[in-house]
């Protein structure tokens, strides 16, 4: 039997959202479709933000109070939601999903980290496609994964995986010249990420935390590892199947 490819697929808040201010069930059932077509060469992790951005839609419908405004207790709230909908949806697949939460200092302990890989090798192992998000309620202003790209990329090179990708509201990352004359043009491959940071323009998403600068120190980490990073439109509908056919444009890193 053919080995399967393990593929880990980052998806932020600002793509999960749809450029809204809702989680959109349809992104994550377009997701869903796409991995049960594939399911058969390749295996799936998912690292997902998204759980303060619904935790939002939730928080005035359960609770007497309008606002919540500490990141932690957000993320609290939202994190059954999301991974409930994931299920939900995931399961109209045929698809099995589960929640793994982690944080930095995880990634420090060799027994952590060693609990870590036996833990996702056996749920995958069993059919279960992990939806991996950082754990809010113990991380600290001074330990941070960006929008989860440090988390999807320590994840990806301690699983050994063998493509990242991540999914972005851009076509990957644009020249700088192309942006200021307001033509974006796709940068397709990099080798050198010190030429492609000097191309980078900062910037950061209504609900995301991280920018393509972010991007870019994920996929340093994962070049060390010799694992591939692509980043790709994922506001598109078949992004996932679309960047292995080399249908659109996007960023490869390797």
């Amino acid at each position: 039997m053919q080995e399967k490819k393990r593929i880990l697929i980052k998806i932020g808040s600002h793509t999960l959202t749809k450029e809204t201010d809702n989680i959109s069930r349809g992104k994550i059932e377009d997701m869903a479709n796409q991995i049960a077509k594939l399911k058969d060469t390749c295996e799936f992790i998912i690292v997902s933000s998204g759980a303060i951005a619904v935790a939002k839609q939730f928080v005035k419908l359960e609770s007497k109070q309008s606002r919540v405004f500490v990141r932690p207790a957000l993320a609290s709230i939202g994190q059954p939601h999301l991974i409930r909908i994931y299920q939900e949806i995931f399961r109209e697949y045929g698809l099995l999903s589960t929640q793994c939460l982690l944080s930095y200092s995880d990634f420090e302990k060799l027994q952590s980290k060693t609990n870590i890989v036996n833990t996702i090798n056996v749920l995958v192992h069993d059919k279960y496609i992990p939806i991996i998000n950082k754990n809010e309620t113990v991380a600290t202003d001074e330990i941070q994964f960006g929008d989860n790209e440090k988390l999807a990329a320590f994840t990806a090179v301690l699983l050994e995986v063998d493509l990242l990708i991540i999914a972005t509201n851009t076509y990957g990352i644009y020249t700088k010249e192309s942006l200021q004359n307001k033509h974006p043009k796709t940068i397709f491959g990099v080798i050198n990420l010190d030429t492609l940071k000097n191309e980078v323009v900062n910037s950061k998403s209504s609900h995301g935390s991280g920018g393509m600068h972010s991007k870019i120190e994920a996929a340093t980490l994962s070049q060390k590892a010799q694992i591939e990073t692509r980043i790709v439109n994922g506001l598109e509908d078949n992004f996932i199947t679309n960047a292995f056919g080399n249908k659109v444009s996007f960023t490869k890193i390797k």
